[in-house]
């Protein structure tokens, strides 16, 4: 009898064993992408607290081609914020291209809940004859990268005169197809019997839209404001393709040439550029979520 006790309890201490050596274990494969994906981040951090001397020793083998590996700290010997004073109290133009990006994001944002959000909707709901091969050529457009389609998008723009201005870059953006896209998965979202029954208590379309549609499906829409932000508060190849005049130029082009006076310079630049990303990520977390599911919906 007392042998069977002793069995039974070394059987739940290796159950329980292997159960903490699997957690041990996803624990360790999920840190070890965690750090790869930190440590630039940490690193950037870092770096705009250095001077230029400390810098200089650090960097040393970049700027001189060297063959030897790179050294860094990531707790400054002697943390300074010179940088932060130069970029923030000496710099104007810094602000001139901050303000280029808020502008354009901004207006590229605003833009698309106009033109996208209505689209999305009478997708989702109105099913006409066309309306589901209509749709999958948005799918199709949204697959096409800006390198395909800066050519024409050049063209029609230099047409326009709208070259060398901000709305070569706001315009395009407001008629993306990748807002429709996840809005689309939002409204799809809503049971259509909802619908069905505002219509037979007398509401018409445009109030179902506003009082149904909209509070209903705000997870879409805030979902694509959350990824349209990330993804035009970084955008570099429209900027470079369309504007040819510095001072329009948004915060992501701001990266002053890397020598020995300016890396510091330059870190301190990238973490200010970051700082609003991090905050709209923070906010939008779950709805960032919500827009990665409503990707995956199938019909």
């Amino acid at each position: 009898m007392r042998m069977e006790v002793i069995k039974k309890k070394n059987e739940k201490f290796i159950k329980q064993a292997k159960k903490h050596f699997k957690k041990i274990s996803v624990v360790f494969l999920l840190l070890v992408p965690a750090i790869f994906v930190v440590m630039p981040v940490l690193i950037l951090l870092s770096g705009a607290l250095m001077d230029t001397y400390e810098l200089r020793n650090y960097l040393s083998s970049v700027f001189s081609q060297g063959n030897e590996f790179i050294s860094w700290k990531l707790i400054p010997d002697y943390p300074s914020f010179a940088n932060y004073k130069k970029i923030l109290l000496e710099t104007p133009q810094f602000f001139i291209l901050f303000w280029n990006s808020v502008k354009l994001v901004v207006c590229i944002l605003m833009g698309q809940l106009v033109m996208a959000v209505p689209a999305a909707w009478g997708f989702a709901v109105y099913q006409v004859k066309g309306s589901r091969v209509l749709f999958a050529l948005y799918v199709v457009l949204m697959l096409l990268p800006f390198q395909v389609t800066m050519l024409s998008s050049y063209l029609v723009l230099n047409k326009f005169s709208l070259i060398n201005t901000h709305l070569s870059i706001i315009l395009p953006a407001v008629f993306s197809t990748f807002p429709v896209f996840l809005s689309y998965g939002g409204f799809r979202a809503i049971p259509a019997q909802l619908f069905e029954a505002a219509r037979i208590d007398g509401a018409g379309e445009l109030t179902i839209f506003l009082n149904l549609g909209i509070p209903l499906g705000k997870s879409g829409l805030l979902s694509a404001m959350v990824l349209g932000f990330l993804e035009y508060w970084n955008m570099m190849e429209q900027p470079m393709a369309f504007l040819e005049d510095k001072f329009l130029w948004p915060l992501s082009l701001y990266l002053p040439e890397i020598t020995w006076g300016k890396a510091g310079f330059a870190f301190c630049a990238s973490v200010i550029t970051l700082i609003p990303v991090m905050f709209v990520f923070v906010l939008g977390q779950d709805y960032l979520e919500q827009g990665i599911i409503y990707s995956g919906l199938k019909e």
